[in-house]
């Protein structure tokens, strides 16, 4: 019914407005919810976004920032008017009057807030999609009302007329201003102004997957088929939330993952001793207050049973490490007891001067870390979440000597040092590294939650159970042998 009341058009004019929209019949909600949910179990819809603030014209825009794309659209469907649409009308009252109404019925549509959404769906399965809303008696509230097109415009037509247009990338620039401002006022100003006008470059090609490996293909297939699971810990501190996707992840690869608590270390309840290797995992190590991952190490340093179990673990020969995030922080600051880490960096606060909780894109570089084996030049997707993680070396010859494993990239395949494509602000990139034989490796990623495709909140058309992370698992179980 384009019922303006209370709406964010009325707000911006300072008014009320008169009637609200409401749910007037529940059961058209219930009829449209069951629809939808077989429409997309169907593989019929490609986007979706219900109409909320700021009505349709909102909605819309939102659509086509996400998707990068231009949007025309006709409001004759949504705007109809019988009174509008009469000859005799039109001549009893004349062209100006006539036109202030046209007017307004297209701001209603425009910018009423009632129940509804927008779905994208493929014009060869318009009938299908009818056909589905139909069976829930919904299908008279739908209209087809535009397409996408290649200007990269949002158009907006009545009557076979444009009654307005902009480019998409100045309309999601100014509606991403607001949100730099407050973000350039709170945070590191330089990393919200570099965010955004990278957020709104218009070329921008977005992630991508650019592998030199088939994820695919098992490596470690032929050490689980022998039967026997390498043990290793799946290593942790108080608040530490990450060792169950890490010990899934070794699990599926062939290990016996086990849960090792720090306590059950310090205690003697646990010795290294029994373990091929461990993972030190990463989420909040106490609480995640500043500096966890130094108070992890400091709990090794200081404990002379603890660092004596770590420094035969690490002098065994035989033995593998993997840092992650809050891991990672803490195996940089065992470094004096780990062999050939002596140039790694401390990991130290971001320079947005924030928390950082992204999904972004690396390059895992050429390295000697049995981890990444065989995926030297790969780019691909990964989550992160930290708050310290900057990598800061001790003299700069460190960080030309350092065995770099992982770097962030930009969405072209450059380094990336730029935010938020660099979300912590690390020098050149770097983001993981390794010893020189290769055993211990720290990486401030998080590759255990992103093992599964389907815990990627983006990946490729026919990606595979198994994402490309799952290969460096399997790749330390073929190193075990």
């Amino acid at each position: 019914r384009n019922r303006l009341g209370g709406s964010i058009l009325a707000q911006v004019y300072d008014e009320f407005g008169t009637e609200a929209p409401d749910l007037d019949e529940p059961s058209r909600l219930a009829g449209f919810f069951h629809a939808v949910q077989a429409l997309s179990h169907e593989g019929l819809v490609l986007a979706y976004h219900d109409r909320s603030d700021g009505g349709l014209f909102a909605t819309l825009c939102e659509m086509a920032f996400a998707g990068h794309c231009g949007v025309t659209i006709s409001l004759d469907a949504l705007a109809s008017d019988a009174w509008a649409e009469d000859v005799d009308g039109f001549r009893r009252n004349g062209e100006e009057q006539l036109a202030g109404r046209v007017r307004d019925q297209a701001l209603a549509a425009l910018f009423s807030e009632e129940l509804g959404a927008v779905l994208q769906i493929r014009a060869a399965d318009r009938q299908k999609v009818m056909d589905g809303l139909r069976v829930q008696s919904v299908h008279q509230y739908a209209s087809l009302i535009g397409f996408l097109n290649s200007k990269d415009e949002i158009r907006f037509l009545r009557n076979a007329k444009q009654v307005f247009a902009e480019k998409r990338i100045d309309l999601q620039r100014a509606w991403s201003e607001t949100t730099w401002r407050m973000q350039a006022m709170r945070d590191n100003p330089e990393c919200a102004k570099e965010e955004y006008d990278r957020a709104l470059d218009a070329a921008d090609p977005g992630l991508s997957v650019a592998l030199t490996y088939d994820p695919a293909e098992d490596v470690a297939a032929p050490y689980i088929g022998r039967g026997v699971r390498p043990k290793v810990a799946i290593l942790r501190e108080q608040g530490v939330n990450g060792h169950v996707e890490m010990a899934a992840a070794f699990h599926r690869a062939g290990f016996a993952a086990v849960d090792v608590h720090m306590s059950d270390i310090i205690a003697r309840r646990t010795s290294l001793a029994d373990f091929a290797g461990f993972a030190a995992c990463g989420g909040f190590s106490y609480g995640d207050v500043l500096g966890g991952g130094q108070g992890w190490a400091k709990s090794i340093l200081f404990n002379p049973s603890a660092r004596e179990g770590f420094e035969a673990f690490f002098r065994r020969g035989d033995t593998f490490a993997l840092g992650v995030c809050n891991g990672c922080q803490m195996m940089s600051a065992l470094k004096a007891l780990i062999p050939g880490a002596a140039q790694w960096p401390a990991f130290l606060g971001n320079r947005s001067e924030q928390f950082e909780a992204r999904f972004v894109e690396v390059e895992v570089t050429q390295s000697p870390s049995l981890f990444f084996e065989g995926m030297e030049g790969s780019r691909m997707p990964i989550a992160l979440a930290h708050g310290e993680g900057r990598a800061v070396f001790d003299a700069p010859e460190d960080m030309r000597n350092a065995l770099v494993a992982l770097r962030f990239v930009d969405h072209r395949g450059n380094v990336a040092e730029g935010y938020p494509q660099n979300p912590n602000g690390s020098p050149l990139g770097i983001t993981g590294l390794t010893t020189a034989d290769g055993r211990f490796t720290v990486v401030m990623p998080h590759p255990e939650r992103v093992f599964r495709s389907v815990q990627m909140s983006w990946s490729p058309d026919q990606a595979g159970e198994d994402s490309p992370w799952m290969r460096m698992f399997r790749n330390c179980r073929r190193k075990v042998g």
